[in-house]
């Protein structure tokens, strides 16, 4: 079963509850609530890439206004790869293509059913071993892993 950790600033709290009923009704995985208080959201996103990154979780949703703020947070941690999803097709590729483990999504960019459409393609889908991406992606790991 999927491990599955989330988190949202202040603004995207309705967001993430609805987020978090669609996927347990779905039957994704568990979820674990990493919080949506702190009005810092790179916090909540440092926390949710770091339960990640240790192997404790297996992929992340991050909910801000646009999504951006969570995104490039998320993406300061080592072993992260956070995509911001806007559309269905972004979302499979995040998966698919370059093997994310964060989706990073728009509270106020998108609606209850996109969120939805994006939810599925996120956690529906897995990254090819082999594919055509697998140099690109074999690089950005490279580079995040030698990074200090």
């Amino acid at each position: 079963m999927m491990k599955i950790a989330i988190g949202c600033d202040p603004n995207a709290q309705k967001e993430k509850e609805e987020i978090i009923e669609y996927i347990e009704k779905k039957g994704y995985g568990e979820v674990t609530d990493f919080g949506s208080e702190d009005v810092i959201y790179a916090h909540v996103a440092v926390k949710v890439g770091e339960a990640i990154a240790a192997g404790k979780y297996d992929r992340g949703i991050l909910i801000c206004g646009t999504g951006i703020g969570m995104s490039i947070s998320a993406n300061k941690v080592k072993g992260i790869s956070a995509a911001l999803i806007t559309d269905v097709y972004s979302a499979e590729r995040a998966r698919l293509s370059n093997d994310a483990n964060v989706a990073c999504i728009g509270a106020f960019t998108t609606g209850c059913k996109t969120r939805e459409k994006l939810i599925d393609a996120f956690l529906g889908n897995e990254f090819v071993e082999g594919c055509a991406s697998q140099p690109k992606v074999n690089a950005f790991r490279e580079y995040d892993m030698n990074r200090k």
